[in-house]
């Protein structure tokens, strides 16, 4: 059930309030008591909201409130947020006055004086939040709602062949029936097709994963191919997957399906191969019988095999002619064991006996699905109390009959354990397809762009906030690390948790393509992601409150779509937070782009055809994160340093040179990234201004021979990351004499 997060939105919105500088308080000189008055409200409401978000699933009209009020208090963050672009515009002003006198001398006279127009503005929209509010009390006021606290007792997925055996309990009677059906020999010509079939969670891929790595099948099939299908049964997809497989590195992304189909039978002819195809869900036998017949002219085919795990009997049942294997769910005593692996520490469990007994009965609510199993172990991970136990043995949720598409109550579970914040953050991960690996630190960009981070404590960044909520998330496995680099990892979520997440955020992000035919105009978050999309969908055009757009289009982009979605964000998206165009063939920005004052992250990487910025980039003042890697920039224009509020910097530039480095710009960069500057020949001078810089990637810099003195000057700095930038050994032992910190 789509979730309001009320709670959290109302916390923010109150940090906010208190949280105004001087400067943005002496900006809403006219409209304190007005403030004063939203503040009260919603505190007074958000005393309340834990009882209501408890309350809300038994009772439709205080659900439904609910949902006004969440719209509400959007509103009154749009218009907090305004103050502060607002002070940014000032600050602006003053910084980089006008060459023109007379407009110096009009923008000082604004800087000291009063903001009538801004006042005057500001205070009809907040008295008209306030007169919302009023007309929504009597319909509050109703419900007889109590304080509580907030005390939480309470993917296309994408797989690999790899799997620890040591971490699965309970799958090696159905592993031997596997592997015995493999080694039988092939009958009539047809290849065999062996269909796994069960509800989600049971460990269908896991299975398959155990048998797929047998010393027996390694050494009966020469050839191993693992291929994750998930929902988009597409012949040309599929086809790309399997040569990549095969034939590591090769790509094959622009080959039209006849030379796939060519490209595959001549790395397939006279193999024996083992084929899986992990997480099926096809149900057009149209699309299968292509595939099949493809393989099925292979020399090999006949001596060769096919794994499918499925949720869905009528997939097997179009793929294959031998009778399904159906996994059924752990034993008690295997779930048990399972249970108590991820719910203590190896052999604390000896010392809790009182909590063995009520996990008993929690491991029998899993009706023998070992996800669920696993979740609610990690979920009471090192926690000792019984009430802890007992909760989650007494909950609600647990009395849904678990059937195919009732996992997701157990799952739901280990959402409700969240905190508000983290929900919101979870929610948020939705807005994403089910076959995509996450980057932690796109991730946390977007996060912050939203203002969905708390703020940080004494000796922390944004940046360190959100790396705590993804390490909570993988410590509570809603999310799975997939690999760990030096300044970031990826992750990915079961298919059966960003299920989840969709179920609870249909009202925040949605994902759109060509067949879109309604989008709530009140969601939040957009990703467009159809390779056949050859224009705007009309259901955006009537959204106003939009915060994030994300194009994820393949090959065949459009550069009408593009553009005609750029001119909806500027037309409709007034306040917009985040906006991604990777790999956009537009060749340039609309001047109007500098409307979008409350842009926080532009992401703009792989975009070679664009070769400059408009003139009023400058505008953007609230911008934390660019990246302009792989674009066709010839130099970065003066008014990417005037973005104070920038964080996160990334560039590729064709110049030689970049501009200097003023004091006072930059002052908020955390992380900068020079990337294939293929013709830089040197640093900025004025790296010295960067005072709060903590990482410096110098990637593929291949004219870059020195570095500036001036890096020992950044006492921040805990990263300085050279790659591929072969020339500038010679120059690196100068600096190490002059400030052997860098060595790191």
């Amino acid at each position: 059930m789509a979730e309001t997060f009320l709670f959290d939105i109302a916390e923010k919105v109150v940090k906010k309030i208190v949280g105004l500088t001087v400067d943005e308080v002496r900006l809403a000189f006219n409209v304190k008591a007005d403030l004063k008055k939203l503040k009260d409200t919603m505190i007074s409401i958000k005393a309340v909201l834990l009882d209501a978000e408890r309350q809300q699933h038994q009772n439709k009209k205080l659900r439904l409130c609910m949902w006004k009020l969440r719209d509400i208090f959007y509103d009154a963050e749009d218009v907090i947020d305004d103050f502060k672009c607002e002070a940014l515009r000032k600050q602006d002003a003053i910084n980089h006055p006008n060459t023109n006198s007379s407009k110096v001398r009009f923008l000082a006279s604004c800087c000291t004086c009063l903001p009538l127009s801004f006042s005057l503005r500001m205070g009809h929209k907040i008295k008209d939040i306030n007169r919302r509010l009023d007309e929504l009390a009597t319909e509050w006021n109703s419900f007889d709602l109590g304080p509580s606290s907030d005390d939480r007792h309470v993917l296309r997925r994408e797989t690999s062949s790899f799997v620890d055996s040591s971490d699965v309990i309970g799958r090696d009677e159905d592993k031997e029936n596997i592997i015995s059906m493999l080694m039988k020999p092939s009958e009539d010509g047809n290849i065999p097709v062996i269909p796994i079939v069960g509800i989600g969670g049971l460990g269908k891929t896991t299975l398959a994963q155990l048998v797929y790595n047998d010393d027996r099948i390694t050494r009966l099939f020469p050839l191993k191919i693992w291929i994750c299908v998930s929902e988009e049964f597409d012949l040309s997809r599929l086809l790309k997957l399997i040569i990549q497989s095969v034939n590591k590195g090769e790509r094959c992304d622009d080959s039209t399906l006849d030379a796939l189909q060519a490209r595959l039978r001549s790395l397939l002819n006279d193999k024996k191969f083992l084929l899986v195809l992990d997480d099926v869900w096809n149900e057009n036998q149209a699309k299968w019988v292509e595939l099949r017949n493809l393989l099925r002219s292979t020399d090999g085919f006949s001596r060769s095999k096919i794994i499918v795990t499925t949720r869905h009997s009528n997939v097997a049942l179009i793929m294959s002619l031998i009778r399904p294997y159906i996994l059924e769910g752990l034993p008690l005593e295997d779930c048990l064991t399972l249970f108590t692996k991820w719910a203590f520490n190896d052999g604390a469990e000896k010392h809790y006996p009182n909590l063995i007994r009520i996990g008993e009965e929690i491991v029998k609510k899993c009706k023998g699905v070992p996800l669920s199993v696993r979740t609610l172990g990690s979920l009471l991970f090192q926690k000792t109390d019984e009430s802890d136990w007992i909760y989650i043995r007494d909950s609600e949720i647990w009395r849904l009959e678990q059937h195919e598409n009732d996992i997701l109550p157990a799952l739901k579970l280990s959402y409700n354990y969240l905190p508000s914040h983290l929900q919101r953050c979870f929610a948020f991960l939705s807005l994403y397809k089910k076959d995509k690996i996450y980057s932690s630190d796109d991730v946390i960009r977007l996060w912050m762009a939203n203002g969905l981070l708390e703020h940080p404590k004494q000796n922390q960044e944004w940046e360190d906030v959100g790396k705590r909520y993804l390490n909570e998330l993988l410590s509570r496995c809603l999310i799975q690390k997939e690999n760990e680099f030096r300044l970031k990892f990826t992750f990915k979520m079961h298919d059966l948790v960003h299920d989840l997440a969709l179920d609870v955020s249909q009202k925040e992000c949605k994902i759109v393509n060509s067949e879109t035919k309604r989008v709530d105009e009140n969601v939040r978050h957009l990703l467009l992601c159809d390779e056949k999309l050859v224009e705007v969908p009309r259901v955006l055009e009537e959204m106003k409150n939009v915060r994030t757009v994300i194009i994820q289009y393949a090959s065949k982009r459009s550069k009408i779509v593009d553009k005609s979605l750029i001119n909806l964000c500027v037309s409709n998206f007034k306040y917009l937070r985040a906006l991604e165009l990777r790999k956009s063939p537009l060749t340039a920005l609309p001047n109007s782009i500098g409307t979008l004052k409350h842009l926080r992250d532009l992401d703009l990487g792989g975009c070679t055809s664009i070769r400059e910025l408009p003139r009023s980039f400058n505008k953007l003042r609230s911008l934390q994160s660019l990246n302009l890697r792989d674009t066709g920039l010839k130099q970065l224009p003066d008014s990417v340093q005037r973005l104070i509020e920038l964080r996160y910097l990334v560039i590729t530039i064709k110049a030689t040179h970049l501009k200097e480095i003023q004091a006072g710009c930059w002052t908020s960069l955390q992380s900068l990234v020079l990337c294939e500057c293929s013709e830089l020949e040197c640093l900025p001078e004025g790296m010295q201004y960067l005072k709060s810089l903590r990482t410096l990637v110098l990637h593929c810099c291949d004219s870059l021979v020195s570095l500036p003195r001036s890096l020992k000057c950044l006492t921040k700095l805990e990263y300085l990351v050279i790659v591929g930038c072969a020339q500038i050994n010679l120059k690196m032992e100068a600096v190490e004499e002059e400030d052997k910190d860098l060595r790191e």
